[in-house]
């Protein structure tokens, strides 16, 4: 089996070594040819400039390049895939690549994919993968590579590419919005040094994610923001939230609070059952 990986960003990186690990042959696709010679020296791969000579020499092609270039590398390649082969993305917004797909490449086999982790992850046991299989074709693909990803001891999600951007919404676009104005807020404050030497556990968590957020790349983080479907419906109401729970605290309603407080903790609770 020889899998093409467009793109040799950290995710490229990180399937490559993955497919490697598991056995399969790889040949690599960059327009960047320094980061194709780490990858060679590294990992001892077939690289190429050349994103149709990686489809033509692939029985399966993963494209790892961003939202902002998905379309012009699907044109590029879409007239070099074969019936036999199978074409998956893994960008975090769904609709939009998988239309892109649909529209171009004719021939083989397509399906979109969300691997919900970084390229920070040591494996891929315990992670979260999403497929959003459109047809009867895309879902026996789907099926077979779920087992695939299960017996490697992943947790694989089945949704559609609208339900799964409506997710994301809340799962990226909110937490990376939480983070960020976090850390926006802690940085604001000349002691945020002196604030982490005395964290608690709570204080530890948002600080983890402030930082967390404020170190992976701008441009991700700004696509998501500005594409996601949802992102300003929820990000809106957490706004609308805050507000209330800043009003009760400046008007220093300790009953209020404490019912608020006590509020969210039964729907929690009922959410959970």
């Amino acid at each position: 089996m020889i899998v093409a990986i467009i793109g040799a960003g950290r995710m490229g990186r990180w399937f490559t070594k993955f497919f490697l690990d598991q056995g399969f042959s790889v040949i690599v696709s960059s327009r960047s040819k320094e980061k194709l010679q780490k990858m060679k020296n590294e990992f001892g791969v077939e690289t190429t400039t050349d994103n149709a000579n990686a489809v033509k020499s692939a029985d399966r092609v993963l494209i790892c390049v961003s939202i902002e270039n998905f379309e012009d590398v699907v044109k590029e390649i879409h007239s070099y895939v074969k019936p036999n082969q199978i074409v998956m993305d893994i960008c975090s917004i769904k609709e939009s690549p998988v239309n892109i797909m649909h529209r171009y490449i004719t021939s083989g086999v397509t399906l979109g994919t969300h691997p919900m982790f970084g390229p920070d992850a040591e494996g891929i046991e315990d992670q979260n993968f999403i497929l959003t299989p459109t047809s009867s074709e895309e879902r026996k693909f789907a099926d077979d590579f779920k087992a695939w990803l299960e017996e490697r001891k992943a947790k694989v999600l089945f949704m559609s590419p609208k339900k799964h951007d409506e997710l994301m919404s809340t799962v990226l676009g909110l937490s990376h919005f939480v983070g960020m104005v976090a850390c926006d807020t802690l940085l604001s404050e000349s002691n945020f040094a002196d604030t982490k030497k005395a964290a608690g556990p709570s204080y530890k968590l948002l600080s983890t994610l402030a930082e967390r957020v404020a170190s992976q790349d701008p441009d991700f983080y700004a696509t998501l923001q500005t594409k996601l479907p949802d992102v300003e419906k929820i990000e809106g109401l957490f706004y609308e939230k805050a507000g209330e729970w800043l009003d009760i605290v400046r008007r220093k309603d300790k009953k209020m609070l404490a019912e608020k407080v006590k509020s969210v903790k039964m729907k929690l609770e009922k959410s959970e059952s």
